[in-house]
């Protein structure tokens, strides 16, 4: 025999955990062990650049040092005070990601995302580097603002792929591109607390491995194919008359077309329409508008459908409050009990709650529930269940307690911004909830900039640590009550509109009855 070949399959259903993550396990594979190695059937196009995308993002996800950041930079190799870490470091991630998430999502889709992956790879090269090497208050904010490219590139990583595969692979290729995400986040994790607790590697240590995982994920992406086609800027649309397709940089016929992306016809008038952007000898200006105003439409299109509203309403408030919650926890522990004293256990948090998310979210899919109808009560109810989650972590102050309540705040918050993901997404086109996923981002980095501003920041309250998380529960509270109001006003509605449905039909009925009486 000259060579072995193993064929492995395995079938699993896709899961669609949140904005940021998935859980799925690869589908589908070929492995040849022949007399000079092992080769992976590459024949299917879709897998190349997704085998690529995934290595890339499970070692740019592999960050042993994230559980423990507060600690490092609060021990003895920066030696920062709790003020500075809090009040006037972390704040600079939240700034810089607002300020660059608009930009950089026209960018991506200019720049038809490679270049733009590429740069988040070396944001978190550059990012990792500084956490090692400098010193320093201002250092460190410039490692946020590094860190903060980083995050807002991250588009690119997620929607890159819809560019090179055909739709009909598009579930397939999303829950590994993110599930690989989720593994890389919770291997990390676990690793660093095992390092820390068994090995008793110093913190330094954890931020040296997750910078060479950064460096070894960066070779990734310089070997993706580039994308031929993009949302906006790169259009393939469908040639009027012949049928002929063609790629367009915001160049699209005027007049009754199909939307190849939403499959709706409209006329170029329309909100929504694809409008011509770019008239023969046009510059990048004019291309510019017209993509300005494709997104216009598209907005007033989107936001005009009420339970889309209520629904991206909710991402937008709760995701403000799930990014302060996530973003300062660590401190909250580490004034808990601190690092220099006890031994810490931060990774192991973040590693169950990681994968009990994402149990929380596959069990949506199971979940038999009329969401249009009693949507608002339930986001009412687990906005509670988060609000006394954050209230327990302030006021009990056992770091055991803050623990389990952590876990049980992201574990609810991934349940619920997976319904959301679907509600939002089940009746629009991929241009659409792109753009849908990225105003609800930004306005709950607005509402994130504006409590940033006011409570943490130096500049307004700079409040300790302790009265801002009872802020925040306040604010998840604020957010039960708005959606209780919300879901008490539909109920009266739908209970008002009941005996007219029901009058309706026995009219209809008795109209039915007299014409068969006379026709006798």
């Amino acid at each position: 025999m000259d060579w072995l070949r193993i064929d492995v399959v395995i079938f699993v259903r896709p899961v669609v955990v949140n904005q940021f993550c998935s859980l799925q396990f690869f589908s589908e594979g070929r492995l040849s062990i022949a007399p000079h190695g092992l080769v992976f059937d590459m024949s299917e196009p879709w897998l190349y650049p997704t085998v690529l995308l995934c290595v890339y993002g499970f070692f740019s996800s592999l960050r042993p040092s994230e559980p423990f950041l507060t600690a490092y930079l609060m021990g003895p190799e920066k030696n920062l005070t709790e003020t500075e870490v809090v009040n006037e470091i972390y704040p600079v991630w939240t700034y810089s990601y607002l300020a660059l998430l608009f930009p950089v999502f026209l960018a991506t889709d200019y720049l038809c995302y490679k270049p733009v992956i590429i740069l988040q790879g070396a944001s978190f090269i550059v990012t990792y580097a500084m956490l090692v090497k400098v010193q320093g208050v201002l250092a460190m904010q410039f490692m946020e603002f590094f860190y903060g490219v980083a995050t807002a590139t991250e588009i690119a990583y997620y929607s890159y792929i819809y560019s090179v595969v055909d739709p009909v692979q598009y579930q397939r290729v999303t829950g590994y591109c993110r599930s690989i995400t989720l593994v890389g986040s919770a291997v990390g994790s676990l690793a660093g607390q095992v390092l820390v607790s068994v090995a008793q590697v110093r913190l330094v240590y954890l931020s040296v491995i997750t910078l060479a995982s950064a460096i070894v994920g960066f070779a990734a992406p310089w070997f993706l194919p580039v994308a031929s086609k993009s949302l906006f800027f790169h259009q393939r649309t469908k040639g009027l008359g012949k049928g002929a397709v063609e790629d367009r940089v915001g160049d699209v016929a005027v007049g009754l077309m199909e939307d190849e992306e939403c499959k709706s016809p409209r006329s170029a008038g329309e909100p929504g329409a694809v409008i011509r952007g770019m008239k023969p000898g046009g510059g990048r200006s004019s291309n510019l508008m017209g993509v300005l105003r494709i997104l216009w439409g598209d907005f007033l299109q989107c936001y005009s459908s009420s339970t889309l509203l209520a629904w991206s309403v909710w991402w937008a408030l709760s995701t403000c409050g799930y990014f302060q919650v996530v973003n300062y926890s660590q401190a909250l522990w580490e004034k808990v009990l601190p690092s220099k004293e006890y031994e810490i256990y931060n990774g192991y948090v973040e590693t169950v709650s990681t994968l009990l998310g994402a149990m929380a979210a596959f069990s949506v899919s199971f979940v038999k529930i009329s969401w249009t109808d009693w949507g608002e009560l339930a986001l009412c109810v687990f906005s509670v269940v988060i609000a006394v989650a954050v209230y327990l972590m302030d006021t009990v102050r056992n770091i055991w307690v803050c623990y389990a309540s952590y876990v049980v705040f992201r574990g609810t918050y991934m349940l619920l911004i997976t319904i959301a993901t679907y509600q939002i997404a089940a009746n629009l086109c991929m241009r659409r909830y792109a753009l849908v996923f990225g105003v609800n981002t930004f306005i709950a980095l607005l509402l994130q900039t504006l409590l940033t501003l006011i409570v943490v920041d130096n500049v307004g309250l700079g409040l300790d640590i302790f009265p801002q998380f009872m802020i925040y529960a306040s604010y998840f509270a604020v957010i039960a009550i708005i959606f209780l109001v919300a879901g008490l006003y539909k109920v009266v509605l739908r209970c008002r509109s009941e005996p007219a449905r029901q009058s309706v039909g026995r009219d209809s009925t008795g109209s039915d009855s007299t014409a068969e009486t006379g026709e006798s």
